[in-house]
């Protein structure tokens, strides 16, 4: 299974189930910006306990690989659970929604897009720089992470809420890294 087609049965399998979800992470940066290769699919999920049974018979083992504790540990925590392909070797980070505020507002603000033939639910592209320079504070200045928002922040420029931008960098605590983004940026 290729990962666009990993990608087709991963929304399948959400939305068969009526289980919200949004596509982020760099499958979305490369939508939105530059493409770059990825093993991972990172989908943030708004579930209860009740979907578990039909997570567990959409991702069947042998063919893949998924914990049914692992999930339940992820939603006590508001953590993060995995599917593995076994075949394809892709893996998929499942994020729980969490309460806060940012979270909330991106979760929110999701939208339909159409990518390799696959209509999904995926972040706004200011929400996907955001959320990158987020990761990117987290892991001491990554710069994929950074090179990943900058090709977002060109290629929507001029679409871009630069106030909402701004507003949540500051609550953030990235103002400087969206600052360097803005300086590089070739817009």
């Amino acid at each position: 299974m290729s990962q666009s087609e990993l990608l087709r049965h991963i929304v399948a399998v959400l939305e068969a189930a009526s289980i919200p979800y949004m596509i982020t992470g760099s499958t979305v940066s490369s939508m939105q910006g530059e493409a770059r290769s990825t093993h991972d699919i990172d989908v943030v999920v708004g579930i209860r306990p009740a979907v578990i049974p039909a997570l567990l018979a959409g991702f069947p083992a042998p063919r893949f690989y998924l914990v049914e504790d692992a999930i339940r540990d992820a939603l006590a925590h508001f953590g993060m659970f995995n599917v593995l392909d076994s075949e394809g070797g892709d893996k998929v980070d499942f994020w729980i929604l969490k309460p806060d505020p940012f979270a909330q507002s991106m979760f929110h603000r999701r939208y339909r897009q159409s990518a390799a033939g696959i209509q999904m639910d995926v972040s706004q592209p200011e929400d996907t720089i955001l959320s990158k320079l987020h990761w990117a504070k987290m892991c001491g200045g990554s710069e994929k992470q950074m090179s990943d928002c900058r090709g977002v922040y060109e290629v929507n420029y001029t679409n871009l809420n630069l106030d909402y931008l701004k507003e949540w960098a500051r609550k953030l605590d990235v103002e400087d890294l969206l600052q360097r983004v803005q300086r590089e940026a070739q817009v």
